[in-house]
C-alpha cells in the first residue's frame, strides 16, 4: 500500500473515531447530581461542625456513572463548588486502598462544573426534562440545605412524577424531606421536639434507608459531647417513610419504585449498581 493511500485510510479512521465521539456525548444521557453549598451545620447547642460531601460518597458512584457513559451535571442551592468532607478522606472508605482514593479524588477534580455547579434555579429554568436521573451524595451538608428547600421539592416532584431513577446514600436521603408542602416547618418541628407532620410527602409510605440511629450515635461520639438537631433517621420515619437498616457499617441499599437510597458509606458500589441498572431499564 502507498504512503498516500496509508494516510487516507488513517485520515478516514480519525474522522470516524472523532464522529462517533461526537455521537457518544451527543446521545449520552446526563444524570443530575444535587450537591450542597454548605459547609457548618449548626449542633443542637448552637455551635457549628465542619462538614461537606463525603469522597467515596460521592465520587464512586460518579466514577460508576461515568464508565458507564453517563454525563454528570452538578447543582448546588448557591452554584458554587461544593466542599468534600475532610474526615471522608480516608483509605478505610476505599478498601483501605491509598491508590484507589487517589483516582476517585481526580475524578472527582476533573468534573465538567466542580468548581462553578449550576445553581437549583438554574436546573429548574432550563428544565429537568433532560435528565435520565437524579443522584444526591451524602456527607452531612445535605442536612444544611437540601432537606428544607423549595427548589429540591420542584426538582424531585419532576422525577417522581416522571418515575426516574433518584439515588441517594448515607446522609443524601434527607433531602427527600423537601418533597413536601412545608419541609422548613417541618424541619423546625423535628429539631425542636415538637409535633412534626409531613404534609402531601411524596415519598410518604416508600421503603428507604439512610444513615442509622446506631451510626448517627457512633459520629456523635466525635463531637466531645454535642449533639446534632435531631436524628435523620428519626425524621425520614415521623414523615412516613419505611425505614429499612442493616446491622451498622454494612452496605444496605433500598429500591422502591423509582427511589434508590443506600444507607452509609460502604453501600457506594452497590447503590451505583442499582442505580446503573434502573437506568439502563428505563431506556429500554
Amino acid at each position: 500500500m502507498s504512503l498516500k493511500k496509508i494516510a487516507t485510510v488513517f485520515a478516514t479512521a480519525l474522522s470516524l473515531t472523532a464522529t462517533s465521539a461526537a455521537q457518544a456525548q451527543e446521545n449520552s444521557e446526563q444524570i443530575l447530581v444535587l450537591l450542597s453549598s454548605e459547609t457548618q451545620m449548626q449542633l443542637a447547642d448552637g455551635s457549628s461542625y465542619e462538614t461537606g460531601y463525603y469522597l467515596n460518597e460521592f465520587g464512586v458512584p460518579a466514577d460508576e456513572l461515568l464508565k458507564a457513559g453517563y454525563e454528570l451535571v452538578l447543582a448546588t442551592p448557591k452554584g458554587n463548588a461544593p466542599a468534600v468532607d475532610k474526615n471522608s478522606v480516608q483509605a478505610m472508605y476505599f478498601g483501605d486502598d491509598k491508590a484507589e482514593m487517589a483516582r476517585i479524588q481526580e475524578v472527582i477534580a476533573n468534573l465538567e462544573g466542580i468548581n462553578d455547579t449550576h445553581t437549583l434555579k438554574e436546573v429548574i429554568e432550563q428544565g429537568v426534562d433532560q435528565y435520565s436521573g437524579v443522584f444526591i451524595p451524602g456527607g452531612h451538608a445535605p442536612l444544611i440545605d437540601l432537606a428544607n428547600n423549595e427548589d429540591v421539592r420542584t426538582i424531585l416532584q419532576h422525577f417522581h412524577e416522571q418515575s426516574k431513577p433518584t439515588a441517594a446514600i448515607c446522609h443524601g436521603p434527607i433531602a427527600l424531606l423537601s418533597a413536601q408542602q412545608s419541609p422548613v416547618e417541618y424541619e423546625q418541628n423535628i429539631a425542636q421536639g415538637a409535633e412534626a407532620k409531613a404534609t402531601d410527602w411524596l415519598y410518604e409510605g416508600y421503603s428507604m434507608t439512610i444513615f442509622s440511629n446506631p451510626e448517627e450515635a457512633t459520629f456523635e461520639g466525635s463531637l466531645n459531647g454535642k449533639k446534632l438537631r435531631y436524628y435523620p433517621a428519626n425524621a425520614m420515619a415521623t414523615a412516613g417513610g419505611k425505614m429499612q437498616f442493616a446491622a451498622d457499617w454494612q452496605p444496605n441499599v433500598v429500591v422502591d419504585r423509582e427511589l434508590i437510597t443506600g444507607q452509609n458509606p460502604f453501600s457506594d458500589k452497590q447503590l451505583a449498581k442499582a442505580l446503573i441498572s434502573a437506568l439502563q431499564q428505563r431506556s429500554k
